[in-house]
This record gives structure tokens, sequence and C-alpha cells, in this order.
């Protein structure tokens, strides 16, 4: 028998800030191979909650990079019985990895900016106009009236800038700009922070980058680039988790291509996809039809099979879409 739908309900900022304020415990899940954002938003929370006296936990699947250090400190122990649960820039409960057979459908809030979210959660604060799921906890600590420390500014600034691209990315919006400059009046190091996330890279990652270029595949005209990501690669370098976020980056520095893919081997065949396309290209309807999501230039999805069976799908899924372009049709 076919489990019925979770029924799920929207609440708007102000009516989030009063459902934090009727419960005192809390566990902020993060989605697995945290980035900037989710870390950021999730302990920026915390952060906020602690300030108002509640009791929180946040929790990720995955180990956290050592870069994020600088706002990423030992947060409660909360047991499970009895306390709120929340998740953090997770569009499907999928994203949670390991955590999602304990917590995948019993998350009582969602605070999200992205407009694929699948509403798994009893209750949603959705932004899909916000640059970063920071944004959306920034307007939310400012409706609850609470202090903003040091480290949740940094946490904060952190989601803000990296799910921008240092606020490169057509996500960015005057309020981006605005929460940001709001952000330096809390003793922040901006000029630290983006060289961590954006300037610095290991010798070892350099090598993987290396082999990745020397494997990238050109279809549909030299339009799309796929960038393969194996566990052999991972093996030899060192590098993996969110440490191979910047192979994603790469696919948007090629000129002429407007759809950049690159595929993350996470398992014996499991693999994560990473999407980034330019107009018309809609990355969040292709994410959508390889079992993910996202947003309109950025998206991903999960994918089982061996990498040249991806391979195929996600051309298969990409191959009407660029003939649509030849053909003069506006919408893809």
């Amino acid at each position: 028998m076919e489990k019925e739908k979770k029924q799920c309900k929207d609440l708007s900022l102000r009516e989030t800030a009063r459902f934090l304020k009727r419960h005192d415990n809390f566990i902020i899940l993060t989605h697995a191979s945290p980035d900037g954002d989710t870390l950021g938003a999730g302990y920026a929370l915390f952060y906020g909650l602690k300030e108002i006296g509640k009791i929180a936990a946040v929790i990720c699947a995955d180990v956290i990079p050592g870069k994020f250090k600088f706002f990423v400190h030992e947060t409660d122990v909360v047991p499970l019985e009895g306390s709120t649960v929340i998740a953090v820039d997770v569009a499907a409960k999928g994203l949670l990895g390991s955590l999602e057979e304990t917590f995948g459908d019993i998350v009582n809030l969602c605070i999200d900016h992205h407009i694929s979210n699948s509403r798994f959660s009893d209750y949603l604060c959705l932004d899909a106009n916000a640059s970063a799921t920071c944004e959306i906890i920034y307007e939310l600590l400012e409706e609850m009236g609470v202090n903003i420390n040091t480290d949740a500014a940094n946490a904060m600034y952190t989601g803000i800038a990296t799910d921008t691209g240092c606020f490169k990315y057509s996500n960015v919006t005057a309020k981006t700009h605005l929460i940001a400059a709001k952000l330096f009046e809390f003793e922040i190091e901006p000029a630290k922070i983006n060289k961590i996330m954006f300037d610095t890279k290991s010798r070892n990652l350099l090598e993987l980058e290396r082999m990745v270029l020397d494997t990238a595949e050109y279809h549909f005209d030299n339009r799309c680039i796929i960038l393969s990501v194996t566990a052999e690669m991972q093996e030899k370098t060192g590098c993996s988790g969110s440490e191979l976020d910047s192979i994603a980056v790469i696919s948007r520095c090629v000129e002429g291509v407007i759809c950049g893919v690159s595929i993350k081997q996470t398992g014996a065949e499991k693999f994560k996809i990473s999407l980034r396309t330019y107009p018309p290209l809609n990355a969040s309807e292709i994410g959508k039809e390889l079992g993910g999501g996202g947003h309109a230039a950025a998206a991903g999805a999960s994918m089982n099979g061996s990498l040249n069976e991806i391979k195929e799908k996600i051309l298969a899924v990409l191959k009407p879409k660029m003939e649509a372009i030849d053909a003069g049709i506006s919408s893809c």
C-alpha cells in the first residue's frame, strides 16, 4: 500500500519565528556533503536559538570540512524524543544522506530557498527568491529579535558568499547585498572568509582537477561539458566530500558552454550529479528529470549505475532541450 503523502503547511517568517519561540529543544539537520549555506544556516540558527535560551544540536551525515572551523563549534546534546526537528537548506529528504533513515519522515520544519523543495516536512518556510538559505535565516533572526553574535554573522556571510559564487551568480539581488552589508556590523572578516572559501586549494585538489580536465567530454557542438570524478581519482589524490565542489565551478568558466555537468562518484555504482546552466537552459528542470532538483542556474541529483550509464541518461535528457534551442524554442 502506498504511503500517504505528508501534508505540508507553508509558514511566513513571522509564523516561523512564533513556531521557534513556542518550542525549546531542537535538532537542526544539514544536508550531506555539506556546503557553506547549509552549515551557515544551521549554525547561525543554533546561535540565534541559544540567545533566547533554547537548546539545540546541529547534525550532519558527513564530516564537516575543517575550513568551516571559524564558525563551527560544539553544539548541545539533544535527545530525539520530545525535540523539534528542523532541516535547513534541504530540498528533499534524500539529501540528508545517512540521516534520512532516522529523520526523513519526522522533520517538523524545513527552512529553504530551493524552488524544487519536495515539501517533506510538516511546515515549510520557503523563499525561492533568496540567494541562499542564510538570507532567510538572517531575516528570521531579525524577526525573532535575537542578538546576532560574530559566529552567527560569520556563518551567514559564508552561506551567502558561497551560494552566490562570491556574489557573481544570477541569484544575487539587491537584498543579498543589503544583508551582506548588515553583517559587516558584527566584526566579520569577509576578505579572510572569501580567501578560505574561494582562493585556497590543496596541491592534491589541483592534481585531481588536472585529472578531471584530462578526461573532460564535450557534447552538442561544445555547448555541454561533462566532468567526471571517479573513485580512483579520489583515492589517488585523497580528495573527497565537499572538497570536490570546485569541480562544478569549472564548468562555468568554459567559453561557449551553456550546460556544465559534473559527475562525482560516491559509491560502487552511486554518483552525485551537479548541473550548472545558462539561459535558455533551466538546471532545475533538468535536475527534476534526473530525480533531483535545484535552481534555474544550479541543480543536482543522485543517480545509480555505471559511469557510462549515468552519462547516457544525462545526455538523453539534454538532447531534446538542445534540439529545442536549435529550433528556436526559448524555454528549455
